[in-house]
């Protein structure tokens, strides 16, 4: 039995302090870089990194090391998460006095890009769940869609589809950015 399995069973069976701390400790820092790529904001990132500990540590007991690994959970509960705070929070932008720009047409093209972006993800937010987590893993996380379709009980095909059908539904709806 590894180490990362040994720590489960201890917060499981005995609720131990310091195989939580160590495990938390073990993913801390990747999981609030997947979610800073997807808030933007470092204390709201933060924020909802210690959410998903939290959230993660009270509902231990019924990870199950059969169905995926303890990475693939944590992520799916960071995903669901970052999709509650969406939905609550929208982003702002940031306004061009905050912005260090010195040329015209930078400004201007830093405007539009900050602009869509913003669009894209409230178009992205508003799909279904199981839509979002695979355009998510698979954008912020660069999980590769075999490991996706793990993590998330689907065949592999129908991963791609979910995805690539939402991509190409982004493209219609801002094609005029292009």
């Amino acid at each position: 039995m590894d180490d990362e399995k040994r720590l489960i069973l201890k917060i499981q069976k005995k609720s131990s302090r310091s195989a939580a701390d160590t495990l938390v400790r073990k993913y801390y820092q990747e999981i609030y870089v997947y979610v800073y790529r997807q808030v933007g904001d470092r204390e709201d990132s933060m924020d909802l990194t210690q959410e998903i500990f939290i959230s993660a540590l009270q509902t231990i007991r019924y990870y199950d090391p059969g169905k995926s690994s303890f990475r693939t959970w944590l992520y799916r509960i960071a995903t669901n998460k970052v999709i509650d705070h969406r939905r609550r929070y929208k982003p702002e932008l940031v306004s061009i006095e905050d912005q260090e720009i010195v040329d015209t047409e930078d400004r201007e093209l830093q405007l539009h890009n900050s602009q869509l972006l913003k669009e894209i993800e409230d178009y992205v937010s508003g799909t279904d769940d199981q839509t979002q987590m695979i355009f998510r893993l698979h954008i912020y996380d660069e999980r590769p869609f075999r490991e996706i379709a793990l993590s998330m009980n689907l065949s592999e095909a129908t991963v791609k589809t979910k995805y690539y059908r939402l991509q190409n539904k982004i493209r219609k709806e801002f094609g005029e950015y292009e």
